[in-house]
């Protein structure tokens, strides 16, 4: 029994080659650092030659493709490192690939052009080919544009109070979004401001990404320059954008904040019988009061279909998918939903920690009760 134990923690040991090497021997491993990202998640590759020589020169070139975005992350390494009792030439270089579609994504071989330096003093030419690296490439669990990081940092600064403006007063708007574990092409296009009350003058956008020893650093800066048209109150609003923490695993939704527009002193001379209060204050107070009488009158009493409308537009696609039994679909619905709601309660988020537990579990959701599990969503929706 013991002995069982100790091979099955050999074999899950990270592949890092501790085997001596035959005099004269090199090799070359692709090591990454999991092996079901989904798409567009960072997967942390280490290209690591072992040689037992004597390198004066050497040339790596890690291959483009269609299927994978990929940056280098730090400077390539060399050290001596002893393995079975004799002391190695190592070499390190940390890749950054990001998958661009799901399925079985393949990659290498790769292929380290060494001039070896023989013990007689001569030059000798030598290839060291790695083998293939594996990784099975997972759908993004929702269906918005594929986002992931291990921290995303979202700042939305304005140069003046936006409700008090001066009748000349022009309002620049900055927005920086930085994002640790991706690159630059990967965080959202820049929205669309625009409503027919304001004017809006939209100032050419930056966009990079930082190799980091942490994986590269991506950032994006985004610049308006706004004002009403007339001085009556308005409102931009928010503006959402869901990632996918890879540390936790769940769907995040950072947002650009909603912000209220108006001139300073407009509202000064309304009606002194209302208080001052501004006349569309009072019509939107009263309109929403009206909507919740009439929602209280109708609650218990609307017909299926209304009450299957009432939970959201996006209860029909998860009633579909967990009907299926598609894990990734429901996932990317009940995310949806919550932006739509603009809040998580406990009972959700444990909830889709149950649904992201089963969904990156090696069993692909075999077993999962994915009807049960919604008829709990829909029970916690309080």
């Amino acid at each position: 029994m013991i002995r069982a134990i100790l091979l099955l923690l050999m074999l899950a040991a990270p592949l890092r080659a501790q085997t001596p090497l035959a005099p004269g021997e090199a090799r070359l491993l692709i090591l990454h650092d999991h092996a079901n990202p989904v798409v567009a998640e960072m997967v942390r590759l280490t290209l690591r030659g072992e040689y037992d020589l004597t390198v004066s020169l050497e040339s790596l070139t890690f291959p483009a493709s269609d299927a994978y975005d990929w940056v280098q992350i730090d400077r390539d390494r060399w050290f001596q490192e002893r393995i079975g009792g004799r002391m190695i030439q190592i070499f390190e270089r940390d890749i950054a690939l990001f998958p661009r579609q799901a399925g079985d994504l393949s990659i290498g071989p790769l292929v380290h052009d060494l001039t070896h330096i023989t013990r007689a003093g001569l030059r000798e030419p030598r290839a060291v080919r790695s083998g293939v690296a594996r990784l099975a490439v997972k759908p993004f669990p929702h269906a918005a544009r594929p986002l992931t990081a291990r921290t995303l940092v979202l700042t939305d600064d304005l140069s003046a109070p936006p409700g008090r403006l001066a009748q000349d007063d022009i309002l620049t708007r900055r927005v920086t979004i930085e994002a640790l574990g991706a690159m630059a092409h990967h965080l959202p296009p820049r929205p669309e401001i625009a409503q027919p009350w304001l004017i809006s003058f939209t100032l050419p956008e930056t966009r990079e990404t930082i190799p980091t020893p942490d994986g590269p650093v991506a950032r994006v800066v985004w610049e308006w320059q706004m004002r009403p048209r007339t001085g009556e109150p308005g409102v931009l609003p928010a503006i959402p954008f869901a990632w996918l923490d890879t540390d936790t695993r769940r769907i995040e939704v950072a947002a650009m904040k909603p912000i209220p527009f108006g001139f300073a002193g407009f509202t000064a001379s309304s009606g002194a019988a209302l208080g001052a209060v501004p006349a569309w204050r009072m019509v939107a107070v009263a309109g929403l009061g009206a909507l919740i009488g009439l929602a209280a009158v109708l609650r218990g009493r609307l017909p299926a279909g209304l009450r299957a409308w009432r939970r959201g537009p996006h209860a029909a696609a998860m009633r579909r998918a967990a009907g299926q039994g598609d894990l990734t679909a429901l996932r990317a619905a009940a995310a949806a939903h919550l932006a739509w709601r603009g809040r998580t309660g406990p009972r959700h988020r444990a909830l889709l920690a149950a649904l992201d537990r089963r969904l990156y579990a090696p069993a692909d959701g075999l077993g999962f009760d994915a009807q049960g599990w919604l008829r709990a969503w829909w029970r916690a929706r309080g």
